[in-house]
């Protein structure tokens, strides 16, 4: 892999930082997990798309520009660079649109695509179930067959993003005498259809991230499955690789959030425990490894190549990489930080990313379950 970009490259990176400098709010959004900040990150996305930014790696037909994943980098970089907004559709343009992408009909790409790129559709998950967690095959919520539509009963909790999003998406055991990965199917629904309640689930701040969702014989068109009926475990394995690998967490993400770990170090050196410097430096030197490790994969994916169980290894490593990175800004801002208001300014910031940071481990398929993968997929050893 060659680290040295082109011309060409450099052009693009130049385009993006002049686009992002113009463009990116310059006081920070109110949190996206409570109604208003919400709203305000749904535009940011509008305003993304304006510039035709808002997927960059898509075809041009779905509202993308049909550039390469180390353009898709540049992008990230410089995205973060510029501290703009996270993603309120992270959940779409991340994880469901690639799947779309790979399993989708070309009348659903058409239906789904555009709108999630323009910022017109916001997307929530709904996989976890009260007694199906990380064991997702233990999934019972129903999507029973009439005529050309679903009839879905059940509940989803812990939905991301889905106290304010439009439409979801989740598996459902479409066969009633099925049992584990069998007799799944992956299905896209409206979130304001007859039938669905969301019950916002507030976190430790308040804010509510999070909901549960009940279906009460929800009609959805089987038009909305995405693949053939039976095949929702292939389809959900290739979306939570998505989620895994390359595109949810970029490696710049880690980089913005270690460089302010460092300005943080400068601004507190003089109370720092004797740790914490080289707490800080190992955060700065696991985001630059992370970032060397993506353009490698990047790289490798251009050539023909697959993301196996690498992607078990990246969310392994980028959510304990997050999580040590916000333990050691909050030791460095000291006991006190967490029990201080959220101001909307940097303390904000860092007690966000703190609070998100611990459920790493957990979310994207906890990290126990993904050593399990590796030994079974790397290390060749049994289930």
């Amino acid at each position: 892999m060659d680290l040295a970009y082109t011309p060409e490259q450099q052009a693009f990176r130049a385009e993006v930082r002049a686009w992002m400098e113009a463009n990116v709010p310059k006081e920070p959004l109110v949190t996206l997990e409570r109604e208003e900040g919400y709203h305000q990150h749904v535009e940011w996305e509008r305003k993304l798309a304006s510039g035709n930014w808002g997927m960059v790696t898509w075809p041009e037909a779905y509202g993308g520009r049909g550039l390469d994943l180390i353009q898709w980098l540049i992008f990230e970089e410089e995205y973060y660079r510029a501290g703009a907004p996270l993603r309120a559709n992270q959940n779409g343009i991340f994880l469901l649109g690639p799947t779309v992408m790979e399993f989708g009909t070309d009348e659903q790409k058409a239906r789904f695509l555009t709108p999630m790129a323009k910022g017109e559709v916001m997307w929530a998950q709904a996989w976890s179930e009260p007694n199906a967690g990380s064991d997702m095959a233990a999934i019972t919520s129903k999507a029973i067959r009439d005529g050309d539509h679903y009839i879905i009963s059940g509940q989803k909790t812990w939905s991301s993003r889905a106290s304010f999003a439009d439409w979801g998406f989740g598996l459902f055991r479409t066969d009633p005498e099925s049992n584990r990965h069998k007799g799944l199917s992956f299905i896209l629904f409206d979130l304001n259809a007859p039938g669905v309640t969301r019950r916002p689930i507030r976190q430790l701040h308040g804010d509510p991230g999070f909901a549960e969702l009940f279906f009460d014989e929800v009609r959805v068109p089987v038009a909305n499955r995405i693949a053939g009926e039976g095949e929702g475990w292939n389809v959900a394995m290739a979306t939570a690789g998505f989620e895994r690998g390359l595109m949810l967490r970029s490696p710049a993400r880690f980089q913005a959030a270690a460089e302010r770990l460092v300005a943080l170090f400068r601004a507190h050196e003089a109370t720092a425990s004797p740790a914490a410097r080289e707490q800080v430096m190992q955060a700065w030197m696991d985001a630059q490894a992370y970032a060397y490790n993506t353009y490698a994969v990047a790289s490798k994916i251009m050539t023909g190549g697959h993301i196996g169980a690498e992607a078990s290894l990246n969310k392994i490593f980028w959510s304990e990489l997050d999580r040590a990175a916000h333990r050691t800004a909050m030791q460095l801002l000291g006991a006190s930080a967490e029990l201080r208001h959220f101001d909307g300014g940097a303390l904000n910031m860092w007690l966000e990313g703190y609070i998100f940071s611990l459920s790493g481990p957990i979310y994207a398929g906890s990290n126990e379950i993904q050593r399990n993968i590796i030994a079974e997929r790397l290390l060749g050893l049994p289930r």
